[in-house]
């Protein structure tokens, strides 16, 4: 019996980086659908949960991702209401790598230090990275503040993970990398998930900051959010700060995405979002 994994994706054309991992993950065939939203999705999963015996139905397993966590999270609730005692299959959510990235990164953080109490940033955190990681801190005992150029956009980001986990974030206008240096000023742990390739913060914005513990990057593209780091950072000590950079934790990040979906296959009940991603991460790592 084939494993297959259909990957749901909420852009146009499913991620490659998904499809690899799937393959990677134990995958005997990834089948990609793009485009998806609640609205036309039931056809796809009714093919899912229909064709298989009871006892096979394991081997069927469904990822839902894309470049939106909004709009993927939506697609994850919907793909589940579809469901009904006997007919089911497993199913996982990681729009944009937002759970794997984002519980690697936290999870090396807990092996470097204590996360309980601190105070946390999340620099850039708007994006499906940096909401999952201000969750999974908060989660840790941390008070965590999420930044965004504009202030509605990290009152929105915080006030969905408020609605979704129900944790506690405090927004942050910051426009600029003084405004970011300003947000930073008495931060324990930082982490940055900004865009790929701009610099959130340059060594001199935080090489002196006598507060902060632990740094985390999880851009890989040059150049760095965190300017004075290296990508391949592996609890490095810089400046009295321990570094973890984006392939530092990364080996974590792919390890994790690839046993996420082995165990979707164990059954046909699994359901993989950020807790029991997250519960994974710290278990690997």
């Amino acid at each position: 019996m084939k494993k297959l994994l259909f990957q749901f994706d909420t852009d146009q054309h499913p991620s490659v980086f998904d499809t690899v991992v799937g393959y990677d993950g134990g995958a005997d065939h990834v089948i990609g659908h793009g485009g998806l939203t609640p609205d036309n999705i039931r056809g796809l999963v009714e093919g899912a949960i229909f064709t298989r015996a009871p006892k096979d139905k394991k081997n069927t397993a469904i990822f839902v991702g894309g470049s939106d966590m909004v709009a993927g999270q939506a697609l994850f609730n919907a793909v589940q209401s579809h469901f009904f005692p006997g007919f089911q299959v497993s199913v996982m959510l990681d729009s944009n790598g937002s759970n794997t990235t984002a519980a690697a990164a936290v999870a090396k953080l807990a092996t470097s230090g204590v996360l309980t109490g601190k105070n946390a940033v999340v620099l850039a955190g708007t994006g499906p990275v940096g909401q999952r990681a201000a969750v999974m801190l908060a989660q840790e005992g941390a008070k965590v503040s999420l930044t965004a150029r504009k202030m509605e956009r990290a009152v929105e980001a915080c006030h969905n993970m408020k609605a979704r986990f129900n944790v506690d974030l405090t927004p942050v206008e910051a426009f600029d990398n003084e405004a970011r240096a300003a947000a930073i000023e008495n931060a324990n742990i930082v982490i940055a998930t900004g865009a790929a390739g701009v610099e959130l913060l340059n060594l001199e914005q935080w090489r002196h900051n006598i507060h902060i513990e632990m740094i985390a990057d999880a851009n890989a593209t040059p150049p760095l959010g965190i300017g004075g780091t290296d990508m391949m950072d592996k609890g490095v000590v810089r400046h009295g700060k321990i570094i973890w950079g984006a392939i530092g934790f990364g080996a974590l990040k792919l390890a994790l995405h690839r046993a996420c979906i082995a165990k979707l296959f164990e059954d046909n009940k699994q359901v993989f979002d950020a807790e029991n991603i997250f519960a994974l991460a710290k278990a690997m790592a």
